[in-house]
């Protein structure tokens, strides 16, 4: 915002104010024209009055729009006003507004005060160097040499007490001056972002007057071009700091939804409609909400996300999900079976939809789909290997029994990616399926509409406009402080930060509702911020309102720290989700951008709050029975009853969880799940029976190693070297180069699981923590079981969301469903939560 300079106008005496007399407008005679000009802005200011934009939008009279625009350019220029001979004036014009008015309106102005300047006289005109300003005006605000101008409403103007002209400047924020910065490259140059931010400055900082334009949420590309050429600038959004937050400007006049869905009336018609991304309203079936988790690993953020929004009273079902990882899959298909899950590359997901919607808009819609063979099926698919001796005993002719399955990619590992379809052939089992090339299905026109029509009706895959929520973590292992050779100029070019590109293009084309992004805090720490400020400046790019928020687990109720970024989306035709407030006394910690830390999901400073305890490690596990380093059952008893709160809820089974689709259904007790270690061989397990039983212990504990004052491990050569069974040293070699002898982890066992091998000092146990003991900490229920290899069911839970968190997140998405959440960017929980089956509406913090 402009610092403050000195006035270049002298304090004007008598002569000027009767000088400033002479000063007039002469308007033109009022233009033939047949479209009311009561609305347009006499001081040409606004590009005509909002109410009559919308008034004239929402009768749908494009023409009627254009002519306002022409019409107000007119009347702008037939505007002048003669100038005194002198240059550089810069004064007040009119009578100053009544005392009794101006206390009235700015009663800060008129009270002692050494925060505030103090008013001697308001104004609603005024002058600078020949130009006229009035209240309510846009205007450019001189800036610093060689920066662009500042942009700002006039929403004050005064006399002050020492005799100083000023005037009060509500500011309009570039893209490049809101958190977007650098990455203002997917904004409109003419789109600003209003503000809450006011200050005071001397009234000769006006340069001069600007036409922008409050654009109405409901107006097609059609209108906001029209609008756009017509105006300097543009703002449908509000930039707010807290938490960043880009948030819609509502009209009073504007509507929220489409009234032009009634004409559907078939499912060939809707899919038409779906592909063209219209009325996607009409698509919804009741109540309940579709979600599609990308990047979805087992489940957790979805999970998360569906408890909360369901003990809200809302229907949120994860419908699709998407993830390479195969033994992730199977996890989340074996916890949600209503899902449909796909095990692929998000590249290749978003290839698929593309070619998907294609073959609904051909086969689906009686106006597009083209004639259907009239034999085609009958011919099937012939062998390629078949001779042209017209010798039919030697040709083999196979049918097509039907369209089972199709993807995008390449399934036959040909070095090619397209389109497959997955047949089942007639006379041949399963175990004879194969994949087949689109264009090879040519001949099999009917089984193709008959399986898209099955397709569609089933919903095996989202439709543009048909996806009410999209979540997911997009991996950006290019930011890893593990990695080495991170691309700090230009992180997007590298290929490992390449997949939150293909995210954001997964939500250009299916345009969800809303969006839930999930990331590690590197994201506003490398590179100055900038994936962070990419994942913002592609939302608002988009459209969509957006905010960033920080939140820990811990401060959710579980016994780890864990900072993750979320970042919300939402039509501008939508509530915006808040942040829910922490629930469990945990002290924030951890390196946070300056520019950042008020994106940390916090109580204010100095709130007198009664928050639950905070959680350790033997309040979450101290119930699980000891298994030794060879146990391999996938299920035993648990042995004993639950100990805490937080064990006698992680236990519930599915149909007593507040928020599961089974609550309040019959439900059988289930052992204990995946409660197996990773089977560490027996030099190893020997290392790990040796860590002293303390905090934070680990190999520099061993006998024989000295940590030096620079905190880097050598051998001590008073201490003999203590050997195991094996005959191999209990500290080998490579844990004191191991990252130059800085790191507590020596080898990679230690560095890639990390928390995994630290002793349970609580409970003195010798064995590593166990795959449902890092389950617990992640706040996966008890009945949520895994699949895969022990090392890869770590690895899911590992990459989780902490389901605590995703649930208190998905509370506040159901409350943006509901339209209930307020104007602030956070709330506080229910009371009781998560113990709850549908709560009442929180308290809103503005």
């Amino acid at each position: 915002m402009p610092s403050k300079r000195k006035s270049t106008s002298a304090k004007k005496d008598a002569a000027a104010a009767e000088g400033s007399k002479k000063n007039r407008i002469q308007a033109s005679d009022k233009p033939d024209t047949d479209v009311d000009l009561d609305s347009v802005s006499g001081s040409g200011g606004v590009i005509v009055g909002e109410e009559r934009v919308v008034e004239v939008l929402e009768n749908g009279n494009t023409e009627n729009t254009s002519k306002l625009l022409e019409v107000d350019e007119k009347q702008k220029g037939s505007i002048e006003v003669e100038k005194d001979e002198e240059e550089g004036v810069c004064r007040f014009l009119g009578e100053p507004v009544s005392d009794e008015e101006a206390r009235q309106r700015w009663p800060h102005r008129y009270k002692a005060s050494s925060e505030v300047i103090r008013a001697r006289h308001h104004f609603t005109q005024a002058e600078v160097d020949g130009q006229l300003f009035n209240m309510e005006d846009e205007a450019y605000v001189k800036a610093d040499e060689g920066r662009d101008n500042f942009i700002c409403k006039i929403i004050e103007m005064f006399e002050a007490v020492d005799g100083s002209n000023n005037f009060t400047a509500q500011w309009y924020y570039r893209a490049n001056d809101t958190v977007i910065k650098c990455c203002d490259n997917f904004i409109d140059d003419k789109r600003v972002f209003f503000s809450e931010i006011k200050d005071d400055n001397p009234l000769d900082c006006l340069v001069r007057k600007l036409r922008i334009v409050n654009l109405p949420i409901k107006a097609g590309s059609d209108i906001k071009e029209e609008i756009r050429s017509k105006c300097d600038y543009y703002y449908d959004q509000m930039y707010l700091l807290p938490y960043t937050s880009f948030v819609s400007v509502q009209s009073d006049n504007a509507a929220t939804s489409s009234e032009s869905c009634s004409t559907i009336s078939s499912d060939a018609d809707v899919a038409v409609a779906s592909s063209s991304g219209e009325c996607s309203e009409v698509i919804e079936h009741g109540s309940e909400k579709t979600l599609l988790d990308l990047y979805s690993g087992c489940g957790a953020m979805s999970t998360g996300l569906c408890l909360g929004a369901n003990s809200c009273g809302v229907k949120l079902v994860t419908k699709w999900a998407v993830d390479i990882n195969q033994f992730a899959c199977e996890s989340l298909k074996l916890n949600h079976p209503e899902t449909e899950v796909r095990n692929e590359s998000a590249e290749d997901f978003l290839n698929l939809l593309k070619e998907w919607e294609k073959l609904c808009a051909s086969h689906l819609s009686t106006e597009t789909s083209g004639p259907v063979h009239e034999h085609g099926d009958s011919k099937g698919m012939e062998n390629d290997e078949s001779d042209d001796n017209g010798d039919e005993s030697e040709s083999e002719i196979f049918e097509v029994a039907e369209i089972l399955s199709i993807c995008y990619g390449d399934p036959n590992k040909t070095g090619k990616s397209a389109l497959y379809f997955k047949i089942r052939w007639k006379g041949y089992g399963p175990e004879e399926d194969t994949w087949e090339p689109s264009e090879g299905l040519s001949a099999c026109e009917e089984k193709l509409k008959e399986f898209v029509s099955r397709g569609y009706k089933s919903k095996i895959l989202p439709l543009p406009g048909t996806v009410d929520v999209i979540c997911g973590g997009p991996p950006c292992q290019g930011i890893s402080g593990f990695n080495r050779f991170r691309n700090k100029e230009n992180p997007l070019d590298d290929d490992k930060n390449k997949q939150l590109i293909v995210f954001m293009d997964i939500v250009v084309f299916l345009n969800p509702k809303f969006v839930l992004m999930e990331n590690v805090v590197d994201i506003v720490k490398f590179a100055g911020g900038f994936l962070g400020r990419y994942a913002i400046g592609r939302l608002v790019g988009m459209g969509y309102q957006a905010r960033m928020g920080m939140m820990a687990a811990g401060a959710y109720g579980l016994p780890q720290f864990r900072m993750r970024v979320f970042v919300w989306g939402a039509l501008s035709t939508e509530k915006l989700p808040q942040y829910p407030l922490p629930t469990h006394n945990v002290v924030v910690r951890g390196v946070i951008p300056t520019e950042f830390e008020a994106n940390t999901v916090a109580y204010s400073e100095g709130s007198k709050l009664e928050l639950k305890k905070e959680l350790f490690l033997g309040d979450a596990i101290s119930d699980l029975p000891p298994v030794e380093n060879d146990e391999a059952r996938d299920e035993i008893p648990y042995g004993s009853e639950p100990e805490t709160e937080f064990q006698r809820f992680i236990r519930l089974q599915a149909g007593r969880c507040p928020g599961c689709f089974m609550f309040n259904s019959e439900v059988s007790e289930h052992n204990l799940y995946d409660h197996r270690p990773y089977l560490l061989n027996q030099d190893d397990y020997q290392r790990v029976c040796r860590i002293p039983k303390k905090k934070g212990a680990n190999f520099r504990d061993f006998p024989g190693v000295r940590v030096r004052a620079d905190n880097k491990v050598e051998f001590d050569p008073d201490v003999e070297r203590v050997m195991l069974p094996s005959g191999k040293p209990l500290v080998p070699e490579y844990a004191m180069t191991f990252v130059r002898g800085t790191s507590s982890k020596y080898d990679n066992i230690f560095f890639f699981f990390g928390i995994i091998f630290r002793r349970l000092y609580i409970l003195f146990k010798i064995e590593s923590l166990q795959s449902a003991e890092n389950a617990r900490l992640q706040g996966f229920p008890d009945y949520y079981k895994l699949l895969g290899p022990i090392k890869e069911r770590y690895i899911q839970v590992g990459n989780a969301v902490a389901v605590p968190v995703a649930r208190a997140l998905g509370y506040a998405l159901a409350l943006a469903l509901k339209g209930l959440p307020g104007d602030g960017p956070i709330f506080t929980l229910p009371e009781e939560f998560p113990k709850i089956a549908d709560a009442t509406s929180p308290e809103v913090y503005l």
